[in-house]
């Protein structure tokens, strides 16, 4: 039942992590700019950190979980679980806003459901690079600041704080992905070329995710925390 829990936290976090996200972008893109689908992903980010994330820790994102599993935090079957439950949750999410603007009157300010793509402003090796940048800042961000003995309370707002500054950056040029699953689900539902670019936007975050993976032992090990102008070592060699 507890496994259940876990996986039913994933899908419904990332249900609402899209939902708002994307549909800030579908909504007010235009209106708000980018700022404000910016904030919007980095608030919903941090508030599913403090709300879900003593159950399931919170991932919502297959690049975070990947990162996660090669951690050895998590078991395979584990993380299998948690990639269905965050591609469906995103698929639903896509679903209602699809179900906004096709009965909702609602007018979508992307032309595009909100989907990742590259070539207006961007081509696909640039497209490539920069989720993978995106993506290992974000993982590496969840995967050091969650492992930290000391003021876990501050996890959330770091991590909600990184994926908006993703955000700020990519959203005019690949739309951010930074996450299989919220790439998947409105490119199902958008079709046509979002649908023939999403493995850009599912394979380039997982490799950020990776590098995070492999990167963060290493940081973590070398912390140090400085107090009174004495060093303090917080952190231990892998």
């Amino acid at each position: 039942m507890s496994d259940f829990r876990r996986y039913a936290a994933e899908f419904l976090g990332t249900l609402l992590l899209v939902f708002f996200g994307v549909g800030s972008a579908v909504a007010a893109r235009v209106q708000g700019g980018v700022v404000v689908v910016a904030l919007a992903f980095g608030f919903v980010m941090l508030a599913l950190v403090y709300t879900i994330g003593p159950l399931s820790g919170s991932h919502v994102n297959p690049a975070v979980t990947l990162g996660v599993l090669l951690s050895g935090k998590i078991s395979v079957v584990g993380a299998i679980a948690y990639w269905i439950a965050q591609f469906v949750g995103a698929t639903v999410a896509a679903f209602l806003l699809w179900g906004l603007t096709r009965w909702g009157d609602v007018a979508d300010q992307t032309g595009a459901l909100g989907s990742n793509g590259y070539g207006a402003h961007i081509n696909r090796g640039g497209a490539a690079v920069l989720e993978i940048v995106l993506t290992f800042l974000f993982v590496l961000v969840v995967l050091v600041v969650t492992s930290r003995s000391e003021n876990p309370g501050t996890a959330g707002a770091a991590i909600g704080l990184a994926l908006a500054a993703t955000q700020l950056v990519g959203v005019t040029l690949t739309g951010a992905a930074v996450n299989p699953a919220r790439a998947f689900g409105p490119a199902v539902f958008e079709g046509g070329v979002a649908l023939r670019q999403l493995w850009v936007f599912i394979v380039f975050p997982l490799l950020g995710g990776a590098l995070a993976a492999l990167v963060a032992p290493l940081v973590m090990g070398a912390q140090r925390h400085y107090w009174g102008g004495h060093e303090k070592s917080v952190g231990r060699p892998t």
